[in-house]
């Protein structure tokens, strides 16, 4: 289990393992509850063991401040036919409300483009509800640019 330090001396990234598979699911249910789709969430904490870590269809990173769990990015790789290879896509990205506005996100971006670097990915994508302003706010001042002319579509199996 491999630990990222940060410019924060108090504030890391931890690879996660199968034994965290019920704090990644409280996350991202708290994700759910702050994006007021908790209604949405079919996962449970069985299905994100056996997802990501027997199936290995995508990382969590644990945000830990003093070693204590408060927050998540979860991301996986997509393929950019137009640059040839593959990418960063981070599908969650969430801080419990009381560590908001310290840093932490801006050290979670840089030890993510680290890993994306390391990787020989061109680029990091995701997306972010339009009603989201202080997310949309912070993800322009790390210098990410929104891409209007697309449009996010789904298709439910």
């Amino acid at each position: 289990m491999y630990i990222y330090k940060t410019e924060i001396p108090n504030f890391s990234l931890r690879e996660t393992q199968k034994e965290d598979s019920k704090i990644i699911f409280d996350f991202i249910y708290k994700l759910a509850i702050y994006e007021k789709m908790e209604q949405d969430v079919i996962a449970n904490p069985q299905l994100i063991e056996k997802s990501l870590f027997e199936l290995k269809q995508a990382e969590v990173l644990l945000a830990l401040e003093n070693d204590i769990p408060i927050g998540i990015v979860l991301f996986h790789e997509n393929f950019s036919t137009f640059m040839g290879h593959a990418n960063m896509y981070i599908e969650d990205i969430y801080i419990d409300q009381p560590y908001r506005h310290k840093g932490y996100g801006t050290q979670i971006f840089s030890v993510i483009k680290t890993i994306a670097k390391k990787r020989n990915y061109g680029r990091i994508d995701w997306v972010c509800l339009n009603w989201n302003t202080p997310s949309i706010k912070f993800y322009e001042k790390i210098g990410a640019t929104p891409l209007d002319q697309w449009l996010h579509f789904r298709l439910n199996l």
